[in-house]
């Protein structure tokens, strides 16, 4: 059975849906999948033996340049590439309406999608034949598993996440504990406090235990400076594509992260991570598997879903005050735990 996966971005919903192409697999070791995915992401789910080829897309890229005529000539090469081959299913994972309308190109001999109660963009309704409902309020994970269940006619083990990623690239070894932080992230409202980080860094430094900051822009280098500056365990990574980011987590014994696609990478290769939330909610896109630890600020108004903070200027040095409620010594004694338990594996 061939099937093509139309889940484009972004980095976490592309790694939520891995679980799901693993109960799949599972339950049916000869179905092949394709998957429309942006470009940055693409390496994700060749990591998973089910998926056998990938579709990149680069809607992003094509919004902020549709009066180029490079933009035309490489969405027609998309639109060929992705009408090649005939699918037995389409599965829209994103119900958006932008993937509605990929699903919709796509030659599929039946096409399936969240129906419009559960869809977050309810006009993609229009391009399924199948629409599927599921709990809107289920954590992001159990959505899209629970939609292929339903549209591939099988039952799922909510309580057994299994990414099923085999093909992860291993680079690096490590001679002493490490733990990676994961200290970037897109929201002002979703960082840790810098001189929380700094703090958690120079305790791991008096434990003997190797920490790597990892950076994605020059703000995020900036900060890794920061957090590692005068200590000799620590390093300031070079930057890293996904493939290489990946090998660095699964070699680690721990990760600490704020809500960011990364931590969600940590989870999806089996890493232990604390992962640290305040305006977010990880009961619903929270990150999920073994040695998962989820520590969050307690204010009522958390989790408030909100970009810029409603009861704070973000100008003190415990802000945002939601996260600013998690102490570092907090972190560092569940840490304690996971790096045990990992050295007991």
């Amino acid at each position: 059975m061939r099937v093509l996966i139309v889940k484009t971005t972004s980095l976490g919903d592309v790694i939520h849906t891995l679980p799901a192409v693993n109960d799949a697999y599972k339950n049916n070791p000869s179905i092949e999948f394709d998957w429309v995915v942006e470009s940055p992401f693409s390496e994700i789910p060749a990591w998973h033996p089910a998926v056998k080829n990938i579709i990149p897309v680069q809607v992003r890229k094509w919004r902020k340049h549709l009066s180029d005529k490079k933009t035309w000539e490489e969405i027609k090469h998309f639109k060929a590439n992705l009408k090649s081959t005939e699918y037995d299913l389409v599965i829209d994972a994103q119900g958006l309406l932008k993937s509605a309308v990929i699903t919709q190109l796509a030659r599929g001999k039946r096409k399936a999608g969240f129906d419009r109660t559960c869809a977050r963009e309810p006009m993609g309704n229009l391009f399924y034949q199948e629409k599927i409902k599921v709990d809107k309020n289920a954590h992001a994970i159990q959505r899209v598993r629970s939609l292929f269940a339903q549209a591939l006619s099988y039952s799922i083990d909510e309580n057994a996440v299994d990414y099923g990623l085999s093909k992860v690239p291993q680079r690096y070894q490590f001679d002493k504990p490490t733990v990676v932080l994961l200290h970037g992230t897109t929201w002002l409202t979703k960082h840790w406090p810098e001189t929380y980080w700094r703090k958690l860094a120079e305790k791991l430094q008096q434990e003997n235990i190797g920490i790597k900051c990892l950076w994605g822009n020059e703000a995020e280098k900036l900060r890794a400076e920061v957090i590692s500056k005068d200590l000799p365990l620590a390093e300031v990574m070079p930057k890293l594509n996904l493939s290489e980011i990946a090998s660095l987590l699964s070699a680690a014994d721990a990760t600490v992260a704020v809500d960011t696609g990364l931590g969600h990478l940590a989870a999806a290769i089996a890493t232990p991570t604390i992962s640290l939330y305040g305006p977010t909610n990880p009961d619903r896109t929270g990150t999920k598997g073994q040695a998962q630890l989820h520590l969050r600020g307690s204010l009522p108004c958390a989790p408030c879903l909100q970009e810029k903070c409603r009861i704070s200027d973000m100008q003190a040095e415990n802000d945002p005050p939601c996260l600013g409620q998690i102490d570092p010594e907090q972190v560092w004694q569940q840490l304690q735990t996971l790096i045990t338990k990992r050295k007991a594996v």
